[in-house]
């Protein structure tokens, strides 16, 4: 793979049978990604955009074509090489926090790093740090329950990036969170996404936010297609 790619989609295909009935998401979708981008992805709901981002993540697999992550071809890594690669490599952010309720923020965020075999106190050392770098230091100690919305998210983004990854996915991080609070974490992650070097993939629905991204990718017609970010209408 040339050095300026980090991710390269082969005329991806994601196909969903049901007996003799098929819904084809998207096909043949092709696509490079260079190291540091922020590249927004948008469409219409059910265009396929989350679907794309399970693929990318290695949490689902093409029905046809291929992926590569700099010189690894994703496609062959068996389950226990693919969940490696997602702890190690993948950050990911969901429209919906999903925090273990009966956890601290700070054990929410330590997680993948004890998944991994991390020792405990180590990854808990690192979780108060990430929860310093979205602003929640002084909230480490709360449940899920005793934050709200946006602190919920600032604890999932901390926890998506505390293992260090080369690249975030971000599915609707913002699609929950009312309009000053969604410009905060689209904000905190454009930062972090600075400061930490990372490559970032965002689906979204706010055209705003998709304008300030370096690249958009355009889900249409089970397509893809790059406009330009100065192309799209403000909001």
């Amino acid at each position: 793979m040339d050095q300026s790619e980090i991710l390269r989609a082969e005329a991806l295909t994601k196909v969903y049978r049901s007996g003799t009935a098929e819904l084809v998401v998207f096909e043949n979708l092709s696509f490079q990604i260079a190291p540091g981008e922020l590249v927004a992805i948008v469409g219409q709901s059910g265009s396929g955009k989350s679907t794309l981002l399970h693929i990318l993540g290695v949490l689902d697999s093409p029905s046809e074509g291929e992926l590569y992550f700099a010189n690894l071809r994703l496609r062959a890594l068996n389950d226990e090489q693919a969940a490696e690669f997602r702890n190690r490599q993948i950050g990911y952010v969901w429209q919906f926090h999903y925090l273990l309720p009966e956890f601290t923020a700070e054990e929410n965020v330590a997680m993948p790093l004890l998944i991994r075999g991390d020792e405990a106190g180590k990854a808990l050392a690192e979780a108060r740090r990430w929860l310093e770098q979205v602003g929640l230091g002084a909230r480490a100690g709360h449940r899920s329950g005793e934050l709200s919305g946006g602190e919920q998210q600032r604890v999932a983004l901390a926890r998506a990036l505390v293992t260090g990854p080369r690249l975030l996915l971000a599915d609707e991080p913002t699609g929950d969170l009312d309009g000053r609070t969604a410009e905060s974490i689209f904000e905190l992650i454009r930062n972090l996404h600075r400061v930490h070097g990372l490559t970032s993939l965002i689906a979204t629905h706010n055209l705003g936010f998709a304008r300030r991204c370096n690249r958009v990718l355009r889900f249409q017609q089970r397509q893809v297609e790059e406009v330009s970010p100065e192309s799209l209408p403000n909001e």
